[in-house]
């Protein structure tokens, strides 16, 4: 359904106050691809700044690409105008990360969840607008009764589901859940992964969704790929991320997360990186995580591995490492 083609997004620093001047470029998105197909999650994990958030402001034509292609059913998003680029915002919708902030506590639930219909008149008639909002609340778990509250009345839980009434109040192919999760205690959290999957199971839905939390992701995903400043690094089905990994960095991100059986702590290493994340407007050269990977070599700071397969037993799993192995040699 979906194909990004070398996505970049390059946001330009400047200097001077009347006279302002291009002084370098802070390259976010650098040279992303990949696919996605109709009913699929694919999940981005990775670390803050690596370029998820841009990635998905990208794919909702909210920013505009510096280079490369996303191609919807073949169209290119960023070629769109007019009537089909009105088209393309109805089928992909988000759902933002902070349900405090992303809803507006002066209009009411009916207000927030109808509007799209304001946008896109040609959608529902008005006079039906109504029943499609209290049909959209009990969709989400909500009581239909509520429609004439204000956020401020309802949980954190319950607003992020009001959210993600209102993305799909134009009933979209794709959403995009920006670390939907994220603001949320860990029992809401469930109930809310839970009820994507359900929608995704009912609707038909495509989901991208980003977070940091790889449990969540690991529940959620079908495939998963791993960004590294800007690039995807690592990318594969769920069982080859989290059984096979391959790139140092998804290896390091995966001894990181928690055990929650307490008869399984302790039996794996925790790899400790060391040295900062080096700035995305002047990025390494030849492979990007090359400062902090304790298997880099000289050919690592000269030539930038491509991301392709690297596992005979897994054609799927593409990782961009020279070096690329399940095996853990042990950190210097």
């Amino acid at each position: 359904m979906l194909e990004v083609r070398g996505l970049v997004k390059h946001f330009p620093i400047e200097r001077g106050v009347v006279f302002r001047s291009a002084v370098g470029q802070v390259k976010a998105v650098d040279g992303v691809s990949f696919t996605l197909a109709r009913g699929e999650t694919l999940g981005i994990v990775g670390e803050s700044g690596c370029g998820k958030s841009t990635l998905a402001r990208l794919l909702l034509r909210l920013e505009p690409a510096t280079a490369g292609a996303a191609l919807l059913d073949g169209r290119d998003i960023f070629a769109m105008q007019g009537a089909e680029l009105v088209a393309y915002r109805r089928q992909v919708q988000m759902v933002m990360q902070d349900p405090y902030t992303s809803l507006n506590p002066r209009m009411t639930v009916g207000d927030i969840i109808g509007e799209p219909f304001e946008i896109h008149p040609e959608v529902l008639p008005k006079r039906a607008r109504a029943a499609r909002v209290r049909e959209l609340l009990d969709l989400v778990g909500l009581s239909p009764e509520h429609i004439d509250r204000y956020p401020h009345q309802f949980s954190g839980g319950q607003r992020q589901r009001i959210g993600i009434a209102r993305a799909l109040a134009l009933e979209p192919r794709l959403v995009v859940c920006d670390e939907p999760v994220s603001a949320l205690d860990v029992s809401i959290q469930a109930q809310v992964i839970n009820l994507l999957e359900k929608l995704q199971a009912q609707l038909g839905l495509s989901y991208i969704f980003i977070a940091h939390d790889l449990s969540v992701v690991r529940h959620i995903s079908d495939r998963v790929a791993v960004m590294y400043l800007g690039r995807i690094v690592e990318t594969g089905t769920v069982e080859d991320i989290y059984q096979h990994a391959t790139h140092p960095y998804t290896q390091a991100l995966l001894s990181a997360a928690p055990e929650p059986d307490p008869a399984l702590r302790g039996g794996s290493r925790i790899i400790r990186l060391e040295g900062d994340v080096p700035s995305p407007a002047n990025p390494p050269s030849g492979c990007r995580f090359r400062t902090r990977c304790w298997k880099a070599q000289q050919r690592c700071s000269q030539e930038e591995p491509a991301l392709i397969a690297r596992r005979p037993e897994g054609p799927t799993q593409l990782s961009a490492c020279h070096f690329a192995s399940e095996t853990i040699d042990p950190p210097r």
